[in-house]
């Protein structure tokens, strides 16, 4: 009866179903598809070693002790120099290292949601952020999207019917799960309608760095004069994501709160992986080691559409992302991807169902692939495995 202690709150937290699939796909003879997760033999370790080397030596003490909430100042100036290159005019003052950002979307939920609030989102949206908001019992209206992005004449009707919903929360850059971009008309457009009804944007960018095709976009906070914008963003796929390094990027009056949160939670993130990932920009190239990355996912996303068009069924539909990690999968209405993926498992390839990055609805006939973490070899017998599942089951459905 110890449950009965459980805060009302608790009720709202369950493992994501996708965490559940992922356990399952970890054993080595599973080809996989599922996790965003880039790839490893890519991770700089000799660099990250002569960093932390250099710091233990020139620093160790400071580097093992605690440190102020804000985050270390030369990598949050570092961030701040960044930023800048993409069109986001910021001071260290306004930003803030998490444990991820992941650690920025709990922190997010924490700060401006109650009980009931309304979050705006794309259809589909990331998983983990929908697990994040319903700890806080969020409701979620989502609205639709195109091969551009979320649709603004969507948006604005989902903004009338929802006058006091706290955010919109958007991924314009390679979205997770689909790998659609936001163009820049639309960028303009969602920065006009959060001043005209009086809403925050969270803009989440995990992947805006890993662009290999394609114009860069300015951010949506380049265009934000109000300071509505919050945003996120991580070092966990440019550099490495087991240091849990991310970051939070507002207006000052945001900011104090997010500290005061932030310093509740864990008073600060890991300093040691703070001093080591600045020393590295300070070593090292890393937008040398950001190519890199680039031209090996090209060479992967390219190598999986070539199987999609030559083992999937005709009647498939896919994204074609210009970076990120991901290509979304549309199968015709009556097939439902959670009973493929039980089938798929017994040939020992994986994805994840679309259903969960659906937080109202419920589009059966979807899925996510991850074309960053498995060599070429690997994505061409994964996707004829998987091929083969799909034609059996669209023959099966005639």
């Amino acid at each position: 009866m110890l449950e009965q202690k459980f805060s009302k709150r608790s009720k709202y937290a369950a493992a994501s179903q996708t965490r559940e699939i992922l356990k399952v796909t970890e054993k080595p003879e599973i080809i996989s598809f599922a996790g965003g997760l880039p790839a490893p033999e890519l991770f700089p370790v000799e660099e990250i070693k002569a960093a932390c080397e250099a710091v233990l030596h020139e620093s160790g003490a400071q580097a093992l002790q605690y440190s102020t909430t804000e985050g270390y100042l030369p990598l949050r100036q570092a961030i701040a120099d960044r930023l800048k290159t993409i069109g986001i005019n910021t001071t260290v003052e306004n930003l803030l290292i998490t444990g991820g950002s992941q650690q920025g979307l709990d922190l997010t939920g924490k700060l401006f949601l109650d009980d009931g609030d309304t979050v705006i989102c794309e259809s589909p949206t990331y998983l983990a952020a929908i697990q994040a908001f319903k700890i806080y019992n969020a409701n979620f209206a989502e609205v639709p999207m195109d091969e551009d992005g979320m649709i603004m004449e969507e948006l604005e009707r989902v903004l009338q019917e929802h006058p006091h919903a706290k955010f919109i929360y958007t991924i314009p850059d390679f979205q997770n799960p689909t790998g659609r971009t936001m163009n820049l008309e639309r960028r303009k457009k969602i920065m006009e309608l959060a001043n005209r009804y009086n809403t925050i944007i969270v803009e989440d960018n995990p992947y805006g760095a890993v662009r290999f095709a394609g114009e860069a976009l300015p951010p949506i906070k380049h265009f934000d004069q109000e300071g509505r914008v919050i945003y996120l963003s991580t070092f966990s796929k440019i550099f490495a994501p087991g240091l849990r390094l991310g970051w939070i990027c507002a207006n000052q009056t945001f900011m104090e709160k997010f500290v005061a949160f932030k310093q509740a939670a864990d008073l600060h993130t890991d300093i040691f992986a703070q001093r080591v990932a600045a020393k590295y920009m300070e070593l090292f190239d890393l937008e040398a080691h950001i190519q890199k990355i680039k031209a090996v996912y090209l060479g992967r996303r390219e190598k999986m559409i070539e199987c999609i068009k030559a083992f999937f069924p005709t009647q498939t539909k896919y994204s074609a992302p210009e970076g990120g990690l991901f290509i979304w999968v549309e199968l015709p209405d009556n097939i439902d991807t959670k009973e493929i993926f039980a089938e798929c498992l017994k040939h020992h390839v994986a994805f994840v169902p679309g259903e969960s990055f659906f937080p109202t609805s419920a589009k059966k006939n979807t899925f996510r692939l991850n074309y960053s973490n498995m060599p070429e070899d690997r994505i061409v017998e994964g996707m004829r495995r998987l091929g083969d599942v799909l034609r059996r089951a669209a023959v099966e459905e005639l």
